[in-house]
């Protein structure tokens, strides 16, 4: 029998998990054009120009893309979540109204400005309309986390017959996971829009574009890339600590720890069987869970059976969890094996750039790992502590969420089929634009490695 709760949490879940993708680039891109526009202001070099026109096609169609889907799952609240509104409306109506007040509306308002008032307006307001729309793409991110982590760890409110009402909107705004939340989302947009501007920089070179516009947005890229793997390492402990603290059991569930105890093993792989509340084949450091957590070797994790009853999906945070850290760490290999080379030889080997080419999108899938690690790892509730899932969930027949769940997978699908396909078409183009010569060609797609070009423009 079909069950309208799982329906419309898969549905749900599937409108965020495509929405999600493009406020993912468009957040920390805003910033990447901005500093491009900025070099070639300085430097009145024509190549940063180049770099930046390519790259606000990207941002134009990520930020369509972005839009369309978070107005459909917006809806969603009313179709398949009344109950959300209905108890929590009184915070969750204003924050989503900022969020469109002080955000959307500056990005509306200047994006047509940056995209076509090149020639149109002063060279300033240009400037200024590509840095008023990276502003509008992170005061977006902002409200919109602050939602998102007032649900995590609510404060700030009272309850009246079972609906929450505000009476600390400081509290509200700057809740206890917040600006770890929101410093850990920043970071992992500027890591997937780095990687995303390297992996198809490399992939320009790889079809022959030997001029300077792709190699220096591809060293921009790694080196910003390079920087921000560590901070987000950072950021990712100090966001790991304020969980153990607020929300022990996604902590618990996240490490796949059942019983509580000290010295706690990190655990490499398992598989967790939530009916029999064990692991099975585990591969574990000795009390290296403990250490990383509670910076003690003997430092005590609540289990999951502390929270029977009230704990979230195990396996799915737990698996979660590792993809996104697999995902990491592979993101700091090569983003420093990357800048090593180009510090050191200032070439990139062919097989680097092929690898570059298939971490273009890395980020998306360490971004969507660790939503699901935050999203999933908060169930069995919809605000913690204060409503649970279930409790907002729609009454409609659930062939109608069935239906509707169909379309939206279908719609999706074709739609992020056409947007990688068109990324790619793109980077085809614009190598066809810089009209290179056969004898280039011919000579850089028979080299092993690529070289910067002479007459470099340092980033």
């Amino acid at each position: 029998m079909l069950d309208v709760f799982m329906l419309s949490r898969v549905q749900f879940a599937t409108n965020i998990s495509f929405h999600i993708l493009f406020p993912s680039i468009t957040i920390a891109l805003g910033w990447f054009l901005f500093y491009f526009k900025l070099r070639f202001n300085l430097s009145g070099h024509p190549v940063w120009m180049r770099i930046y026109r390519f790259w606000v096609k990207v941002f134009a169609l990520s930020f369509a893309l972005g839009v369309v889907s978070g107005i459909t799952m917006s809806f969603q609240f009313g179709t398949n979540w009344p109950g959300f509104m209905e108890n929590v409306g009184n915070i969750a109506g204003p924050l989503l109204g900022y969020e469109v007040l002080t955000a959307f509306f500056l990005e509306a308002t200047f994006l047509g400005i940056m995209l076509f008032g090149f020639h149109r307006v002063p060279n300033w307001m240009h400037t200024m309309a590509t840095l008023l729309v990276a502003v509008g793409t992170t005061l977006s991110a902002f409200w919109i986390l602050v939602l998102n982590s007032w649900m995590q760890t609510p404060v700030g409110f009272e309850l009246r017959e079972g609906v929450v009402h505000a009476t600390d909107w400081m509290a509200i705004i700057f809740n206890p996971s917040f600006p770890y939340r929101f410093v850990h989302v920043l970071l992992a947009s500027g890591l997937t829009a780095a990687f995303l501007i390297a992996g198809l920089s490399a992939y320009r070179l790889l079809r022959g574009d030997n001029k300077k516009a792709p190699f220096l947005a591809l060293k921009t890229a790694s080196y910003v890339a390079a920087i921000l793997i560590p901070l987000q390492i950072i950021a990712g402990d100090l966001h790991g600590l304020n969980t153990l603290e607020h929300q022990p059991a996604k902590v618990a569930a996240m490490e796949g720890v059942w019983e509580t105890k000290k010295g706690v093993p990190l655990l490499l792989f398992a598989i967790p069987d939530e009916e029999n509340r064990r692991n099975h084949f585990e591969i574990a450091i000795p009390k290296l869970a403990s250490l990383i957590l509670t910076h003690e070797l003997d430092g005590e994790i609540q289990g999951l059976n502390d929270f029977k009853g009230e704990h979230p999906p195990v396996a799915a945070v737990f698996y979660s969890f590792r993809v996104m850290l697999g995902v990491g760490m592979l993101m700091l290999f090569t983003s420093w094996l990357v800048s090593f080379q180009l510090l050191r030889k200032k070439t990139l080997h062919k097989n680097i750039l092929w690898g570059l080419v298939g971490m273009t999108f890395s980020g998306w899938v360490a971004t969507l790992a660790g939503w699901y690690v935050t999203e999933i790892g908060r169930q069995p509730y919809l605000v913690s502590g204060v409503l649970k899932t279930v409790d907002a969930v729609t009454d409609i027949a659930p062939g109608n969420v069935l239906f509707s769940l169909v379309l939206y997978i279908s719609v999706y699908g074709v739609l992020l089929i056409a947007y990688l396909r068109t990324l790619f078409l793109m980077a085809r183009k614009a190598v066809e634009i810089e009209e290179i010569q056969p004898s280039e060609r011919k000579t850089q797609k028979n080299s092993t490695f690529y070289s910067v070009p002479n007459r470099e423009v340092n980033p």
